[in-house]
């Protein structure tokens, strides 16, 4: 029986490991980085080695087979993005209207599993290492973009749309993006077929799908959308801007992480 478990990076090895799943899953499966592979597949950024940046790796038996990456507030970034909350995401998004006393914000990003794996236990086992560690470091809300799955403009907006229509979209929090997106002419990554955009056309919104990791956030996570579609130069496509707030989690997803605690224990 293969054992499973999620793990903090803190050794080469283990940053490694995270960065090579992040290549299988956002270049090669997925074609997302563009340009040549290189000569060492990983997916890496200036982020990655921050004193403020923790790694999750899932491990089946000694095998990564997902990972997520959490961005707490780092003082260089913040001087650096004009008094933002000291996050990637303040390269996009102005966030200063989030900052509150007694809050603290960590971006969950680089969110991933291998295509064989999708389905199985590393989805949750990911999920409850997040919260676990952000608890730990007293976090109180994530901040993410999520995969719009598109780079059309056009589907892009009606995703948002539905998110509203299905109320989903935050109404504590409504960031601007800092400069306007710049998808491509031609889209060549659709979402919606010609059917489904013609019902929205009509206002006929209902049963209209989001994209899957949009609604894994909204309802396992409690997430609401805190902005209009953002295009995502680097990965080519359109993300959403989301926040959860730890506390208001859904006591489904609290109880199934208490559930995975109680089988680890037991296992051991």
């Amino acid at each position: 029986m293969t054992s499973m478990c999620c793990r903090v990076a803190t050794t080469q090895r283990q940053l490694d490991d995270a960065l090579r799943v992040r290549w299988a899953v956002f270049g090669a499966e997925l074609k997302l980085l563009g340009g040549p592979v290189p000569p060492a597949p990983r997916e890496v950024n200036c982020f990655d080695t921050l004193e403020t940046t923790v790694h999750l790796v899932v491990y089946a038996d000694d095998v990564p087979v997902a990972t997520s990456r959490l961005l707490l507030p780092n003082p260089e970034v913040a001087r650096t993005t004009d008094g933002g909350l000291g996050i990637e995401l303040d390269q996009k998004l102005n966030l200063s209207g989030l900052a509150e006393p007694g809050l603290l914000f960590a971006e969950s990003t680089r969110f991933c599993i291998l295509k064989r794996w999708r389905h199985s236990e590393a989805l949750l086992r990911l999920q409850a290492g997040l919260y676990e560690e952000s608890r730990r470091r007293g976090v109180t809300h994530w901040i993410a973009s999520a995969n719009t799955e598109t780079d059309s403009a056009e589907d892009a907006q009606l995703v948002f749309q539905v998110a509203a229509h299905k109320g989903l979209v935050s109404q504590r929090w409504r960031v601007q993006a800092r400069v306007p997106s710049t998808p491509p002419v031609s889209p060549n990554a659709p979402f919606y077929s010609p059917p489904e955009r013609a019902c929205a056309h009509q206002g006929r919104l209902q049963g209209l799908r989001l994209p899957r990791v949009l609604s894994l956030f909204a309802h396992k996570m409690g997430a609401r959308f805190i902005a209009e579609p953002i295009y995502d130069m680097g990965f080519r496509r359109f993300s959403l801007p989301l926040v959860a707030a730890l506390d208001e989690l859904p006591p489904d997803t609290l109880s199934r992480f208490d559930a995975l605690d109680a089988h680890t224990s037991h296992a051991a």
